[in-house]
C-alpha cells in the first residue's frame, strides 16, 4: 500500500522511469470519472467525433477506400438480387439461351465479386482501424501514466479506459461511419435506379427507404441514448470492482469487507445486465418494425409498378430490390445505435485527451555522462488541488556528487511527492529543481533517468523473468553485473536456489514472489540502473529489521562515492552514516541534521527514535 501525502500521491514509477508530462489539476469529474465538459452535452459529443476524426486524419485514404469498398460491396450484392431475379423469373418463358447468357454470367461474377469486396473491405478498414487504435491506445497510457490528476482514480476504471472505451473509437469508425455511408450512397442509387424502371415505382421506394434510413435510426437513438450512457460507467466500475476483487482480496479479507464489496460488485454487475437487455430488447423491437416498413415498402413498389404498365418480369425485379435495398438501409438503424452506445465512451476518451494541462515543456538538453551531478531544490512548492493543503511548502535540499541524505517523517509528510519532484514525475508549482544547476525541465525527458531514478514506490514488477526484470535498469546487463547487484539487494541467494535461476518467471505484478523478494528485486534493478543520484523510497519495506539493515547496509556500499543517495524511510536505523537527515512533517522541513545531532534534540525525531529502538528490541527477543 502506498503512503499517502498531503494529497494524493504520483503515479507508482519503476526504476526505469525518467520524469514524465504531468497534468495539473483537470476540471472535475463525474461519479464515472468523465471529465465535465464545458459547455452542453451534445456540444461535449460533438467534439468526441470531431477529435476522433482529427486523429483518423493521417489514415484517411485507407478509411474512404474502406468506405468505397463498402460501397461496392452493397451494390454488388443489390445488384445480384435484382440480376438473379431478373434470371429466374425470365427463364421461366423459356427463351433462348443467348439471352440468358450475360445474365448467367453476371451473376456468378457478382456473386464472385461480392465476396472479394467484402473481404478487400474488411482488411482494408481493420488495417486502418487497427493502426488509429494503436496510436489512441498510446496516447491514452501516456496521458494515464503522467496526470497528476489521475493518481487517485482507480486501476480498473484506468483500464476500461485504456481498452473498452479506446475500443469504441473502432466500433465508430468500423460500424458506423463506414456501414453507415456506405447505405446511404447504395439507397440514393437504389432509388435512381427504380426512376429509371418507374418513376412511380421509385416514390414509395423513396419513402421506405427514408423511413428505414433516416426516421428509425432516430429512433432508435433516441430509444438507447439514455442506456447507453449508462453502460460505459458502468462497465469502468464493474472493471474497477475485478481489480480491487483479486488484486485487493487480501486486505479486504483482513477488514471483512469481502461480503460487502462482493455485493457492490454483484449489485453493479446485475444494473448493468439490466441495462443490456432493455437495449437489446429495444433494439429487436426497431428491427422488427424495419422488417415490416421493408414489406409495406416493397407491396406498394409492386402496385405502383403494375398501375404504371411496368412488365411482370421488372415488377418481381423491383419487389426483390426493394427488400435488398432496404437491408442495406437497415445498417442504418444498427449504425445509429451503436454510435448512441459509444458516445460515452468517446467522452471519456476524449476528455481525458483533452483536458487542459500545464505540464513543463520538454526540453532537449543532454544529460552529460559526469557519474556525479549535482542536484538542488530551492523553495519547491508543491500543491495538488486547489485549495488543498501543499504536499511540499517551500523544501530546500542540496544534493552534491556523493552526498547521502536521508528523508523521514511521518505518514503524509509528502516524502512520497519529493522523490516525484527529484525524478521529474511532479513539477513544482514554485520553486526550482537544477540538475548541474539547469532547471531540470530543460533536459531531454529520455536521458534524465541516467541523472536520476532509483526505487520508487510502489515499483512494478512485471511477468516476466528475474533477468528480463533486471535488464529494464540497464539493457544489455551481463551475469556479473546481475550478480554485484542481487548480491547487494540480498537477492543472490534466492535466485542461485530456483532451478531456472535467472529465467524464474515472477508471475504478475510479482505474485509469484514473497513481499520482501518482490521488494529486492526492484531494489536490484535500481542499482543496475545506477543514476548519478539514486532515489530510494522504502528500499527495505517488508523485510524484518535484521535484513532491513543488512540490506540498507549492503546497498550503500554498492552506490559509487561519486554517486549520491537519498533515502526515503520510515525506519532510522541505520541512518548515522548519512551526511544529512531531513524531517519532513505536513510539506516542510521540520529538522535537518545528522543523526547524532537530532537523537539529541527535542523533537520528532528523537521521539520516534526511541519508540522504534524499543519495538525492534523486543522484537529480536521474541524472534526464534
Amino acid at each position: 500500500m502506498s503512503r499517502p501525502d498531503a494529497g494524493p500521491p504520483p503515479e507508482p514509477a519503476t526504476t526505469t522511469n525518467g520524469p514524465g508530462r504531468t497534468d495539473r489539476p483537470a476540471a472535475p469529474t463525474d461519479e464515472a470519472g468523465t471529465t465535465a465538459q464545458s459547455g452542453t452535452p451534445e456540444r461535449g459529443r460533438l467534439d468526441a467525433e470531431r477529435t476522433v476524426l482529427r486523429l483518423a486524419r493521417p489514415y484517411l485514404r485507407r478509411l474512404l477506400g474502406a468506405g468505397l469498398l463498402a460501397t461496392a460491396t452493397e451494390l454488388a450484392a443489390l445488384a445480384l438480387m435484382a440480376t438473379a431475379t431478373w434470371l429466374l423469373m425470365s427463364a421461366a418463358g423459356r427463351p433462348p439461351l443467348d439471352r440468358l447468357t450475360v445474365a448467367i454470367v453476371a451473376v456468378r461474377a457478382l456473386a464472385i465479386g461480392r465476396g472479394v469486396l467484402r473481404y478487400t473491405e474488411r482488411l482494408t478498414g481493420h488495417d486502418a482501424v487497427l493502426r488509429i487504435v494503436t496510436d489512441l491506445r498510446a496516447r491514452v497510457f501516456a496521458t494515464l501514466a503522467a496526470r497528476r490528476s489521475t493518481a487517485g482514480q482507480r486501476s480498473g476504471d484506468a483500464l476500461s479506459r485504456l481498452v473498452s472505451d479506446v475500443d469504441t473509437v473502432q466500433d465508430l469508425l468500423l460500424r458506423v461511419l463506414v456501414p453507415g455511408a456506405a447505405a446511404a450512397t447504395v439507397s440514393v442509387l437504389a432509388v435512381v435506379g427504380a426512376a429509371l424502371v418507374s418513376p412511380a415505382a421509385a416514390v414509395p421506394l423513396a419513402v421506405g427507404l427514408l423511413l428505414t434510413g433516416v426516421a428509425l435510426p432516430l429512433l432508435a437513438a433516441v430509444l438507447t441514448r439514455r442506456g447507453a450512457a449508462e453502460v460505459a460507467p458502468l462497465r469502468g466500475a464493474l472493471a474497477s470492482d475485478a481489480v480491487d476483487l483479486t488484486h485487493g482480496a487480501a486486505d479486504l479479507a483482513a477488514f471483512g469487507a469481502t461480503g460487502a464489496a462482493l455485493r457492490a460488485a454483484t449489485e453493479r454487475a446485475d444494473r448493468l445486465a439490466r441495462l443490456e437487455r432493455r437495449l437489446a430488447a429495444t433494439g429487436f423491437a426497431v428491427d422488427a418494425l424495419g422488417v415490416l416498413i421493408a414489406g409495406v415498402t416493397s407491396a406498394a413498389v409492386v402496385v405502383a409498378a403494375l398501375r404504371a404498365d411496368v412488365s411482370g418480369v421488372m415488377v418481381g425485379v423491383l419487389a426483390v430490390g426493394t427488400l435488398a435495398a432496404a437491408e442495406v438501409t437497415s445498417a442504418l438503424i444498427g449504425a445509429a445505435r451503436q454510435w448512441t452506445g459509444l458516445r460515452a465512451g468517446l467522452t471519456r476518451v476524449t476528455a481525458l485527451l483533452t483536458a487542459p494541462t500545464d505540464a513543463p515543456s520538454t526540453g532537449d538538453r543532454p544529460v552529460t555522462a559526469a557519474a556525479g551531478h549535482h542536484v538542488r531544490l530551492d523553495g519547491v512548492v508543491v500543491r495538488y488541488r486547489e485549495g488543498a493543503p501543499p504536499a511540499l511548502d517551500g523544501v530546500d535540499l542540496d544534493l552534491p556528487a556523493g552526498r547521502r541524505v536521508a528523508v523521514v517523517g511521518p505518514s503524509g509528510a509528502g516524502k512520497s511527492t519529493l522523490a516525484a519532484v527529484l525524478t521529474g514525475a511532479v513539477p513544482p508549482d514554485r520553486g526550482r529543481v537544477t540538475l548541474d544547476g539547469v532547471e531540470l525541465s530543460a533536459y531531454r525527458s529520455e536521458e534524465l533517468p541516467r541523472a536520476i531514478g532509483g526505487l520508487l514506490a510502489e515499483a512494478h514488477v512485471f511477468h516476466a523473468t528475474v533477468r528480463e526484470n533486471l535488464l529494464l535498469g540497464r539493457g544489455g546487463a551481463d551475469d556479473a553485473a546481475l550478480d554485484a547487484a542481487a548480491r547487494a539487494a540480498g537477492l543472490l541467494d534466492w535466485v542461485r536456489d530456483q532451478p531456472e535461476r535467472w529465467d524464474t518467471v515472477v508471475g504478475e505484478d510479482g505474485g509469484q514472489l514473497s513481499g520482501g523478494q518482490r521488494q529486492r528485486l526492484a531494489l536490484a534493478r535500481a542499482l543496475l540502473a545506477a543514476p548519478g543520484l539514486l532515489v530510494l523510497d522504502e528500499p527495505t519495506e517488508g523485510l524484518d529489521p535484521t535484513a532491513a539493515d543488512d540490506v540498507l547496509a549492503s546497498t550503500l556500499a554498492a552506490v559509487p562515492a561519486d554517486h549520491s543517495v537519498l533515502l526515503i524511510s520510515h525506519r532510522l536505523s541505520g541512518l548515522d552514516g548519512f551526511d544529512e537527515v531531513v524531517v519532513l512533517d505536513a510539506g516542510q522541513v521540520a529538522q535537518r541534521g545528522r543523526h547524532d545531532e537530532l537523537v539529541a534534540a527535542p523533537g520528532w525525531y528523537c521521539d520516534q527514535w526511541l519508540i522504534q529502538v524499543a519495538a525492534e528490541q523486543g522484537y529480536l527477543a521474541l524472534a526464534p
